[in-house]
């Protein structure tokens, strides 16, 4: 893969941002973790104050839609998407492909992408170098990701026969590192060269708990018992699954209160709180076991699209987004950024107008359709008492929660390939997981295409959890400055990383950090942090909205509506722009094609068992294999 051209990144414009060279020197005040090195000196590195100018709000004709081959264009209808993250850049394909004109409003200047989004550190580029990549937090694409590598694969790239798609590399290996002098958990992650011609329940059982012995190395009876849990999580019928074990906490349902600290460090909070960003006492156990259903199968090589844990060749906004943003406008979508929704205008059935911010004043803008792909968060406000009056399940997303996961670059000065693959810092307080990126990018040099000509690798981490007490100020994420964060972080990982006596993490390789500057005002009165992640704690799935409303022209998507995903992802998102578009058709009677919507794996050797389920659970018995 060619490296980049020299200077910036095309429709690249700086976000504000702060960050500082090296590790943030200790304040007097501060507390050193057994084993911490002193930290590097400290200069200010940048504060970047504003964002580009907004693109106008003036939107003019769009140009003549491109059609898939084989679909037949619809009359020129026109849509308004509202939110430029997966979901509505999705949503705006899939439309574009089938002849309507589509305008996607994006709140941020440079908000194309959404949290996916890769963004240029600003001020860092220098002798024709391009400006160090930040990101909200490093992506991943499991191999049981199925709608967005279809996507993937339809937006061109220079070189590649399947598109972006063919942009993904995989990682191989999964760290797990303990802290206190135990041995870390160092496993391939593949799927497995020859799984079972035919799954039974004994079957799975054997390999549940083969696999998880291989890679917890807990007591026999817990994993055991964790295997039987899965089981019958995997035999249970799906109303089962969205009835009673969507409202039975996965900390209850794995019965984490009566193990062993390892299990519940492992298989409860590890398995939550570091990948699905919410705490083992509250999740769900549907969201949870679905997941862990999802890599199950996965590993086994049944229904995926390639191995569990693969990652982009290159910064995201290079392998995925720029080129996506591209092939859309080539599309005939237009885009106006800057533009955030304030309010959805309702009267007599219908939306009838979106009043749109920006640098200039408020308008309203019409179109036939009105789709929100907004996050949660940022969509509820648009929703007026009358809109909601016209659909309860609009009303019902204000039990919805978010929370802060938020990742922080660490720019080093040589490269540092821990492992090939991620890295989960489980014992953490902060749960913190990591990749070192370079090694994963092999058409790009760091040092003779990024920054200073002085950076090798990056470490890309993400805090999840910021509401416990960290390990050098005991206090919470949110508590502290940006700059004890940073060296928060860096301790933390080194308490795991060096408590063999092995020092990976050398201060002086520091060159820089970068932290997403939605987080803003920790360590102060006030913290927020503009990207939240959906969490999905028990009987969250029953207040979740359907992407079709009551409302004849608006469509909702984004991974808080229902999806058979069921997690806060990327997939989710773009599985949910799908069911946009698709029930924006059926709204119009459009006679153009579907939009694929494909689900998770699930064997047909266990139909049988899950049809009994649902007859024992019809007549209020347990789960044939749960025996308490």
């Amino acid at each position: 893969m060619p490296r980049p051209p020299p200077g910036p990144a095309p429709d690249a414009a700086p976000p504000a941002a702060q960050g500082r060279t090296g590790l943030p020197a200790p304040d007097s005040a501060a507390h050193r973790a057994p084993g911490s090195e002193g930290a590097a000196s400290r200069r200010r590195f940048l504060t970047a104050a504003g964002a580009a100018g907004a693109a106008a709000l003036t939107a003019g004709p769009a140009a003549a839609a491109v059609r898939a081959p084989g679909r037949r264009r619809a009359a020129a209808r026109t849509v308004a998407v509202f939110g430029g993250g997966v979901a509505g850049l999705t949503a705006a394909h899939e439309l574009a492909e089938r002849g309507y004109r589509v305008t996607v409003y994006e709140r941020k200047p440079t908000g194309l992408g959404g949290k996916a989004r890769s963004m240029d550190v600003p001020g860092t580029g220098t002798g024709g170098r391009r400006p160090l990549p930040g990101e909200h937090g490093f992506r991943f694409f499991p191999g049981f990701y199925l709608n967005l590598p279809e996507t993937l694969s339809r937006i061109p790239f220079p070189g590649n026969r399947n598109g972006c798609k063919d942009n993904l590399v995989d990682a191989t290996e999964e760290l797990v590192v303990r802290t206190g002098g135990r041995p870390d958990l160092r496993f391939p992650f593949r799927t497995l060269d020859a799984p079972p011609v035919v799954i039974t329940p004994e079957a799975l059982l054997d390999i549940l708990t083969g696999l998880l012995d291989t890679a917890a190395r807990l007591p026999a009876t817990e994993v055991a018992y964790f295997a039987e849990r899965l089981l019958v999580y995997l035999t249970s019928c799906e109303r089962r699954r969205t009835e009673e074990w969507e409202r039975t906490r996965w900390w209850e349902y794995i019965r984490a209160d009566r193990m062993s600290s390892d299990y519940q460090r492992l298989l409860a909070i590890g398995l939550t709180r570091n990948i699905v960003a919410t705490k083992a006492e509250e999740a769900s156990a549907h969201t949870v076991a679905h997941v862990f259903e999802a890599f199950v199968f996965n590993l086994l090589g049944r229904g995926n699209d390639g191995q569990p844990d693969r990652v982009l060749n290159a910064p995201t906004n290079e392998a995925w987004i720029d080129p996506w943003l591209s092939h859309l406008r080539t599309l005939g979508v237009e885009f106006v950024t800057g533009a955030p929704l304030t309010r959805l205008e309702y009267r007599d059935g219908e939306i009838t107008g979106a009043l749109v911010g920006g640098p200039g004043a408020s308008r309203t803008v019409t179109a036939d359709h009105y789709l929100s792909a907004m996050p949660v968060e940022h969509a509820r406000p648009t929703w007026t008492p009358e809109l909601r009056a016209a659909d309860p399940q609009l009303d019902r997303c204000s039990a919805l929660r978010t929370d802060w996961m938020t990742g922080i670059q660490f720019y080093l000065r040589e490269p540092l390939p821990i492992v090939h693959g991620h890295v989960n810092h489980v014992d953490s307080p902060w749960s913190i997981t990591s990749i070192s990126q370079a090694q994963m990018w092999p058409g790009r040099d760091m040092t003779a295409d990024y920054g200073d000509g002085t950076v090798a690798d990056c470490l890309s981490t993400i805090v999840s959890e910021w509401d416990e007490p960290g390990i050098l100020y005991g206090r919470t994420a949110k508590e502290c400055t940006k700059e004890e964060v940073v060296r928060e972080v860096w301790a933390q990982m080194k308490a795991g990383l060096h408590d063999r006596g092995r020092p990976v993490l050398r201060d002086e390789l520091v060159h820089s950090w970068f932290m997403d500057p939605a987080v803003d005002g920790i360590g102060g009165p006030n913290p927020t942090n503009d990207e939240q992640l959906l969490i999905h704690p028990a009987g969250t799935l029953h207040h979740r909205p359907t992407s079709r409303t009551a409302v004849g022209n608006f469509f909702l998507a984004g991974d808080y509506v229902r999806n058979d995903m069921d997690l806060a992802t990327m997939e989710g998102a773009n599985e949910t722009g799908r069911q946009a578009v698709n029930a924006l058709l059926d709204a119009d009677g459009s006679s153009a094609e579907r939009c694929r919507v494909q689900t998770l794996h699930q064997p047909p050797e266990l139909a049988r068992l899950k049809r009994t389920d649902e007859a024992r659970f019809n007549l209020g018995l347990r789960n044939l294999f749960d025996v308490g």
